[in-house]
């Protein structure tokens, strides 16, 4: 039986986990299945925050982690008509999430959470969780695709659909907000930011931000953000770091804007006053993630200016571990990929 190489979370004493590469026999698609070679994967915080014991959802046993990757079909099962051997593909984060809003049930199907996911050679899917890679996009492109890029997509839409003019709050330099920073421009937003060096600052400049307030030496920095908008706040926030950021974010938004909160890295609480909710009529909601079909629209729009996604290092399947310090440094400008087919391109 051929092998393969894959990495499993295995817990430790506490809630923690090693990430420990293991052979193991290469899966078979079953009816409706389809099995990926698997090109490249990228990180999220949270697949950082899983392996640290930090996250809070259940997951499968010695999971194979990450949800995001790029890959060629290589063999299907009976039934499958949606793909063919040869396809560039990716997969989305919630596999049995085609359209519509999120409900409960597609938790139980979280790509490296509740079920294996791409940090491995080989990984099997059912056909409806399977999304066509534009031929622009290179594998090791494409596997920064699934969380942070429709999650940035799916925020930016939440509420109500982007509109041209609308003026959009970005916080750092990490995927999902590059991401929303090139997908608002698309749509013919103005995007401010905040980030915590000028360095950063030039980098979301140059990626089209229309103006960045370093917080390091502007620790007020939703005084800043409402002086750039004559007093009047954004239409739309996307809240990466929830706890250290969601007050000032709802102090950046105009009366009757909408504060998405997508993350979670400076901690879960925050304490966003209700007073402050009522007197700004604020809508605040959160975004993780999206389905196939928000997927497949982001596609949509992307190709229609060649977008591609911001890399910030790219590591060999040997050195993921390496991956994983990377993103734990918060040093990153945009996505950290593991390349695990070094035929990834």
């Amino acid at each position: 039986m051929q092998q393969m190489n894959a990495v499993r979370l295995v817990k430790t004493s506490t809630k923690a986990a090693n990430a420990e590469l293991q052979s193991e026999p290469v899966p078979s698609p079953g009816q409706h299945q389809v099995l990926i070679k698997v090109h490249a994967a990228s990180l999220n915080y949270r697949d950082l925050a899983l392996l640290r014991g930090e996250y809070r959802a259940e997951t499968k046993e010695d999971v194979v982690p990450l949800s995001d990757g790029g890959g060629e079909v290589v063999a299907v099962g009976k039934g499958v008509t949606r793909v063919k051997p040869g396809d560039r593909v990716s997969v989305t984060c919630n596999t049995n999430w085609i359209g519509g809003p999120s409900i409960a049930e597609y938790r139980r199907t979280s790509v490296g959470f509740s079920i294996d996911g791409m940090l491995a050679e080989y990984a099997v899917f059912y056909e409806d969780a399977i999304v066509q890679i534009p031929d622009y996009l290179s594998y090791l492109e494409a596997a920064s695709l699934p969380c942070a890029a429709v999650t940035a997509w799916a925020g930016l839409n939440k509420i109500e659909p982007l509109q041209p003019g609308h003026t959009v709050l970005i916080q750092g330099t990490g995927g999902v907000s590059l991401f929303a920073l090139q997908f608002a421009k698309i749509l013919n937003a103005r995007v401010l930011a905040i980030t915590s060096s000028d360095k950063k600052a030039a980098k979301l400049k140059e990626l089209g931000a229309d103006a960045v307030v370093n917080y390091s030496t502007h620790p007020e920095w939703d005084r800043e953000i409402l002086a750039l908008t004559d007093g009047k706040g954004v239409d739309r926030v996307l809240d990466i770091a929830g706890e250290k950021t969601i007050v000032k974010s709802g102090a950046s938004t105009k009366i009757g804007g909408v504060v998405v909160v997508v993350g979670f890295a400076s901690g879960f609480g925050g304490g966003l006053p209700p007073i402050d909710i009522l007197s700004r009529s604020l809508t605040v909601t959160g975004s993780s993630v999206g389905s196939r079909l928000d997927f497949e629209a982001m596609l949509a729009a992307m190709v229609t200016r060649e977008t591609r996604p911001v890399i910030d290092r790219v590591y060999p399947f040997s050195e993921y571990r390496e991956a994983y310090r990377r993103l734990e440094s918060g040093q990153q400008v945009g996505k950290v990929v593991i390349e695990v087919t070094q035929t990834a391109v």
